[in-house]
């Protein structure tokens, strides 16, 4: 299976957040494990969402649903260090678009991960996916669209 490369351009990422690795994020081999790297991403993301005022689920069941998680590792992470999660949209379509997060250890300038999760809004009343919120498209004006 062929590697997977994920390169965003520099000033597409419009937040960013602080995590710290915890004692209990790190696996066997000694470094930060996959699935808490899972974990700090939707962290990220529900951080993300909430500074934009973005709700988890609107009254009408409509939120956003994860469809897809690309994680590249470019460096370990150990307990303590303090990770720098940037966070950006692109590529929106009908009914969602991708997050992408640039994860970096600031104290030696570290590029730890890249990540990228589609998404799509969902009505969880209905169980069916639903346009995207013109509010939610309005908050992101510089983004492009494909379909």
């Amino acid at each position: 299976m062929a590697r997977i490369q994920l390169d965003f351009p520099e000033d597409q990422f419009c937040y960013s957040t602080p995590l710290t690795v915890r004692v209990t994020d790190i696996n066997g081999a000694g470094h930060l494990g996959n699935d808490s790297m899972i974990s700090m991403i939707s962290e990220a993301r529900a951080r993300f969402l909430y500074e934009y005022g973005v709700r988890e689920t609107e009254r009408d069941g409509t939120g956003i649903i994860v469809t897809d998680l690309a994680t590249t590792y470019r460096a370990e992470a150990h307990a303590r260090d303090q990770l720098l999660f940037e966070v950006g949209v692109m590529d929106f379509n009908k009914y969602g678009g991708d997050i992408t997060f640039r994860v970096t250890r600031p104290r030696d300038m570290t590029l730890v991960a890249m990540a990228k999760s589609g998404f799509v809004f969902f009505n969880y009343k209905s169980a069916q996916v639903v346009d995207m919120p013109d509010e939610f498209r309005a908050k992101f004006p510089r983004v492009n669209r494909v379909d």
